[in-house]
């Protein structure tokens, strides 16, 4: 005999259980709502990949009286010892456009940039808080800090902390969550969507709702999808976060006629330790990502540059010089430092597991570079360090215009000779944040059909929403369209919730 399926009802059930999830079920909740929250992991591996976030967030502030509403204690001394520069709307449009090739949607792109600080604030008021990312997006200069790539706020404790503060908030204001259940399917009938089927514990589950979010992630950890839709060698990439982004919030809403939309064969991409582990490991977090490399010489393992490692701060590249390396052979590259510029590497190259070699000369370390060519090497450094324009002061906190000259694939900032011994390099292979390609949405949130008409009672946000980057991505982007899409998706899921509840209640009378 069959086992029965249990039967369960609210009036928002958000499938996932990240930043965004987190945020549309607070937003439902705070219209009066029920919410009940599906986390397709165990309790103690919850949060999605945002968990695994460095928590740096890019939202516009006109300067430093903006982030004095974000930060919890800016002192005066900070103020005083700080240029925090400012990060308009124009500026936040012009480089999503820019890094896209101005094929992100506008509509989306203006919701996300104009609603940024508020959603912020918002989140503040939930009980995250936030400080400068001093280690992080900012060198110092003179006896000053000084911030650059439009980022100055990163969440305290980074993923854990974010995390952490939602879930306690989500806690405070009796919002419900199911662990170790996996949504399966949309309940969908004549007046849209009304629910979810899931399996709950391995048991069968039907979740009658008046409204339903999808913020379950990408399907960055499906190796079969990553292949289907990025292409062939993606099932070698890493995946830096979560095991349980398998796609499933994008699946089940295109099962009952959802439209797909987006860069399905693009990717947010890093450059990711050579011996990390399949999956993203909580104790490590973000670090085994190695973003230094605009001050590095760059090379595969046949001692061959590959990229221009400074073609733009490190925010504007990073995303996508992880498909660089991945296409590489062995899908791997090592990234190559002298004295001159160690002083700023960042902290994830100080952390134990890290793929590191260092020697006194450059054959020595050439030596240990597991399957280099060593005479390829030692010609692209000599190559590289006489191309250098060493004539151009070098500054880390600017496209300085420090660059080379004569080489077939140049480097255009921040350049330096590879000549001061001790000498370190760093293995590293393409680790996979989140893809690119899912559903449609309106700037309500509300998810659109083959026919982009509103799909009553759907609701998405965060990754598994297609139409925002393309190519390439502006570094603390996706926390922020989380966010904002999040609590934009809960509001209107909360708001339909409530008024059948209001509907029923007037009939009943």
């Amino acid at each position: 005999m069959a086992d029965k399926t249990t039967e369960l009802t609210c009036d928002v059930v958000v499938v996932g259980a990240g930043n965004a999830a987190l945020c549309a079920a607070l937003a439902a909740r705070e219209s009066g709502a029920g919410v009940l929250v599906l986390e397709a992991a165990p309790e103690e591996l919850r949060g999605g990949n945002s968990r695994f976030t460095g928590g740096i967030v890019r939202m516009v502030f006109n300067g430093v009286e903006d982030l004095e509403q974000i930060y919890d204690d800016l002192t005066e001394d900070e103020k005083a010892n700080a240029d925090f520069g400012s990060y308009t709307a124009e500026d936040f449009f012009n480089d999503m456009g820019r890094i896209t090739q101005y094929r992100t949607n506008p509509d989306l792109c203006e919701v996300m940039i104009d609603k940024s600080l508020e959603s912020y604030l918002w989140m503040k008021s939930k009980g995250v808080k936030f400080m400068p990312p001093y280690n992080r997006q900012a060198f110092k200069v003179d006896g000053k800090f000084k911030f650059w790539g439009g980022l100055a706020v990163e969440v305290w404790g980074g993923g854990e902390g974010l995390v952490s503060a939602l879930f306690n908030a989500a806690e405070r204001e009796g919002i419900k969550v199911m662990y170790n259940t996996r949504a399966t399917a949309c309940l969908h009938g004549d007046e849209g969507v009304h629910g979810v089927r899931a399996l709950s514990e391995g048991r069968s589950v039907e979740i009658q709702a008046k409204a339903v979010v999808l913020a379950a992630g990408g399907f960055e950890s499906n190796a079969e999808w990553r292949t289907r839709y990025l292409g062939p060698g993606w099932d070698l990439a890493k995946v830096r976060g979560t095991r349980y982004n398998l796609g499933d919030g994008i699946r089940m809403a295109l099962d009952v006629g959802a439209m797909p939309y987006g860069n399905w064969s693009g990717c947010h991409a890093v450059g990711w330790d050579l011996n990390a582990p399949e999956f993203g490991d909580l104790s490590v977090g973000d670090a085994f990502q190695k973003h230094s490399y605009p001050f590095s010489v760059m090379v595969n393992i046949e001692g061959k540059r590959f990229v221009d490692e400074g073609a733009d701060f490190r925010n504007y590249t990073y995303a996508k010089y992880g498909r660089a390396v991945l296409e590489q052979p062995g899908q791997a590259a090592w990234q190559i430092f002298d004295q001159k510029t160690k002083h700023l590497l960042r902290d994830e190259y100080k952390i134990r597991r890290v793929t590191k070699v260092t020697a006194d000369t450059l054959a020595s370390l050439a030596d240990k570079m597991e399957e280099m060519n060593k005479e390829q090497l030692l010609k692209t450094i000599a190559e590289f360090n006489t191309a250098v324009m060493t004539e151009v002061p070098f500054n880390p906190n600017v496209k300085d215009g420090r660059g080379t000259t004569g080489l077939d694939l140049p480097k255009s900032n921040w350049a330096n000779t590879i000549d001061e011994p001790p000498f370190e390099a760093y293995g590293t292979t393409c680790g996979l944040t989140f893809t690119f390609g899912g559903l449609r949405i309106d700037t309500n949130a509300q998810v659109l059909d083959t026919s982009e008409r509103p799909m009553p009672g759907l609701y998405a946000a965060g990754e598994l929403v297609g139409g925002l980057f393309y190519f390439n991505y502006p570094g603390g982007t996706g926390l922020t369209s989380g966010t904002v899409f999040g609590k934009i998706a809960g509001e209107h899921a909360g708001q339909r919730a409530m008024a059948q509840v209001a509907t029923a209640m007037a009939q009943q009378r």
